[in-house]
């Protein structure tokens, strides 16, 4: 199948942020923490932003969310963050976006589920109201389906024409097409609420990759307007990774999607960023954008019983999202440093010489020396304890970037 190499001709602004019209691939997350409690939703949506997300989105689902939002906004503000927020509207966003002018004015976009706004004759009336609200604001909005809230008249509808006219349609088929339908008919009539096409992005979400391919690649051909890709519901840990990947990886290589979220199930207590940081590798990894230093390392093997290059590899990872958010203020291009921490000599120096910057340590039974090599040559050996060469690598780390990376500002 040839491959596609899609721009959406539609450019949206979102708050400070560029969405389609050849811009580049946009990276968002969600909070998962109570909107009502404007303190610790603020906090997690400025570590969202600080670990790579350009739009944070929350969920505004009760009149105390709703009147949370304004000061979340001012608190990220205050902050520096000028990451979108933007709001999630179920069931009762018309209601909410209505009665708390402040809520709406705050947030920089709205995402409608066509779905889940009523049914009938009301669906259509609560739909339109949030079009007006954003309409009357200047606010773009999102038109969300989900396979899993989808609008059952519709559904309905398209089984028994399936039937009558005997079309061989299979239900999965028929709920892709009703997506699609959704989207595009909720996109009418937003258009006819008032809303320009400038501001409507649209999403079509389903939890099934080859589904979520099958759809996003019609709705591409159907539709010019900007597109959220993600797979809903991806699940928890290398699950929820591989399922978001393959099917992401391959839109985007198509040039499908023009904003990102990598929906992963955190485990109790886990670090909501996980998310955030697989969309940066996701789109790091197709060459479509480059966020942060990559750390390549080795898988280990029998040549690696020792633990040592396995602990800095990933000491190394922490310690760039660590620096990241003031590296990227303070240093031109720094997003594009390499590194590689090794296991051992067969792949080691030769990985070590191809990074920035690399360290090759020893495997079982070689001499207890660590080579570091800098654009492509031997720089130093290292010796010592993990800690000393932890310690070592990580100053060899801050000398390269402060010498090889211009400051901003020509400080």
């Amino acid at each position: 199948m040839a491959i596609l190499k899609l721009h959406r001709t539609v450019g949206i602004k979102v708050g400070p942020v560029q969405v389609g019209g050849g811009a580049p691939v946009v990276v968002q997350s969600m909070t998962m923490t109570d909107t009502a409690d404007a303190a610790g939703t603020a906090t997690q949506c400025i570590e969202l932003a600080e670990a790579g997300s350009e739009m944070v989105r929350v969920t505004v689902n009760v009149p105390e969310a709703a009147q949370a939002v304004p000061e979340i906004k001012r608190r990220m503000l205050d902050a520096g963050v000028t990451a979108p927020l933007i709001g999630d509207f179920h069931y009762n966003g018309h209601l909410l976006l209505t009665r708390y002018p402040a809520c709406a004015e705050a947030l920089d976009k709205y995402r409608i589920n066509p779905g889940n706004v009523g049914t009938g004759r009301r669906r259509d009336e609560q739909f339109a109201t949030i079009c007006q609200v954003a309409r009357d604001r200047h606010k773009p909005v999102r038109i969300g389906v989900n396979g899993g809230s989808l609008n059952q008249e519709l559904v309905v509808v398209k089984m028994q024409e399936n039937t009558d006219r005997d079309l061989g349609l299979s239900s999965e088929e028929i709920i892709n097409e009703c997506m699609i339908l959704s989207a595009l008919q909720s996109t009418e009539l937003a258009l006819e609420s008032g809303l320009r096409k400038d501001q409507i992005i649209i999403s079509c979400k389903t939890s099934r990759p080859r589904d979520l391919i099958a759809v996003y690649r019609e709705l591409s051909r159907r539709t010019d307007q900007p597109l959220h890709l993600g797979l809903t519901e991806a699940g928890m840990g290398t699950k929820g990774l591989i399922w978001s990947a393959s099917a992401m990886g391959v839109l985007l290589n198509e040039g499908i999607g023009d904003t990102v979220r990598v929906s992963l199930t955190p485990r109790p207590g886990g670090d909501r960023r996980e998310e955030v940081y697989a969309a940066c590798e996701l789109l790091q990894a197709l060459g479509l954008r480059t966020f942060a230093p990559s750390v390549t390392a080795c898988p280990g093997c029998g040549r690696t019983t020792s633990s040592t290059f396995q602990e800095l590899a990933e000491r190394t990872q922490e310690y760039i999202r660590e620096r990241m958010p003031e590296w990227k203020t303070r240093y031109d291009g720094v997003e594009s440093m390499t590194l590689a921490v090794m296991g051992c000599v067969v792949n080691g120096p030769g990985e070590s010489k191809a990074a920035d910057i690399g360290i090759s340590l020893p495997g079982t039974g070689e001499a207890p020396n660590c080579p570091v090599y800098v654009d492509g040559k031997h720089h130093t050996t290292l010796r010592g304890s993990y800690e000393e060469l932890a310690v070592a690598f990580r100053t060899l780390v801050d000398d390269y970037i402060e010498r090889k990376y211009p400051k901003k500002g020509g400080t």
